[in-house]
């Protein structure tokens, strides 16, 4: 790796640490080589120690993180988007059949109108005196009274359908205006998600295949400091609940999909991110779900981390910005983040916002 790749990687662990600490005491490089021959190609060689690679992968997790927020909110988006469209959908086929009903009114209205017309030529003194049975009149005038009456009720009905077929026309364009911003938002996080990624990638790339080795461990040793600190509370101990039967049939999905790669947006059924995976999971065990962490953690019913049974979801981070699906034994399904696939983890191996019980009106355990 050359002294450009160096430039590169100082400036990485720089923005993570606020010092440069390729230049701190303890950093290793290759003993110095004397000036090559005349004709010859230096060749340096620079050793990345694991307090440097360390600085780097926690940029990594940043960027990730970032990203990872990035995707809620295009998955949040999107899904507004799609309750919008279907209301616009909804809103549409209202004012078609409205105008189709409003035709058929404007007809029946314009034939009473003349009916009555017709039948009202002479008044009611006059028509009294041409006829030779007063009962006759007294029918004719009741008939007259009930046109008029039947007239004015599909004129009142006329007018109340060309009400609603404004306000379903407002209704309509106010969705139409939500679903332009929607889509500005879903862009928005997109392009934030791309730069986030293609800056993780741009530094991963500068490592090589040994470096890369090593960082995975490094995320594998932090990940396996945290669980055990989780374990180290005792929590474990505390957890008995059991699977119910919708929650055995979401862990079932979701460990089926283990060695799925990891996908912003994606909801399977070969590629998934975190929350498209809790989702679908409790959607294939028959129950609607929300799509975004952050909404599973605003809608579903919060449980104590020590109540969790197989099937609860677990929030991480303060934004909810990360989910898992807990398996038992202190053990998560979850999908990580790009460049990684589908897998189980220590359920306390990040920062634990809480936990949340998509089947709460299931209290009946099983075995």
């Amino acid at each position: 790796m050359g002294t450009g790749k160096r430039g590169l990687l100082t400036a990485a662990v720089t923005v993570v640490c606020a010092v440069t600490v390729l230049a701190a005491p303890g950093t290793a490089f290759a003993a110095p080589t004397p000036p090559p021959p005349p004709g010859t190609t230096a060749s340096v060689t620079v050793v990345i120690t694991d307090k440097e690679l360390e600085a780097i992968r926690e940029k990594l997790e940043k960027l990730y993180r970032a990203a990872a927020v990035a995707t809620e909110e295009y998955n949040a988006a999107e899904e507004k988007a799609r309750k919008q469209s279907a209301e616009i959908v909804r809103l549409a086929k209202k004012i078609v059949e409205g105008r189709e009903k409003l035709d058929e009114l404007k007809d029946r209205a314009g034939a009473a109108a003349a009916a009555q017309y017709r039948g009202g030529g002479l008044p009611p003194e006059a028509r009294l005196m041409l006829s030779d049975d007063p009962q006759d009149f007294l029918d004719g005038a009741g008939r007259v009274r009930q046109g008029e009456h039947a007239t004015k009720g599909l004129l009142g009905e006329k007018t109340r359908l060309q009400q609603d077929l404004e306000q379903y026309a407002k209704d309509a364009d106010a969705q139409w205006k939500k679903l332009e911003a929607g889509r500005r938002a879903k862009a928005t996080a997109q392009k934030k998600i791309e730069k986030q990624i293609e800056a993780a990638e741009k530094v991963e790339s500068e490592l090589e295949q040994e470096e890369r080795e090593r960082l995975v461990r490094l995320e594998r040793q932090a990940a396996a400091r945290a669980q055990a600190s989780w374990l180290g509370s005792g929590v474990l101990d505390e957890i008995e609940g059991k699977a119910t039967e919708q929650g055995k049939k979401a862990v079932a999905y979701a460990t089926a999909q283990i060695g799925k790669p990891y996908q912003w947006g994606a909801e399977g059924p070969n590629t998934y991110d975190c929350s498209g995976l809790t989702s679908q999971a409790w959607i294939s065990a028959g129950l609607s779900m929300p799509r975004t962490s952050q909404a599973q953690w605003e809608q579903l019913k919060r449980v104590a981390v020590e109540d969790m049974r197989p099937g609860d979801l677990i929030i991480y981070f303060a934004d909810a910005s990360h989910v898992g699906m807990y398996v038992g034994d202190g053990v998560m399904v979850h999908a990580p983040r790009p460049g990684r696939s589908v897998t189980l983890a220590g359920a306390g191996s990040m920062p634990i916002l809480g936990v949340v019980r998509p089947d709460p009106a299931a209290n009946r355990t099983v075995n």
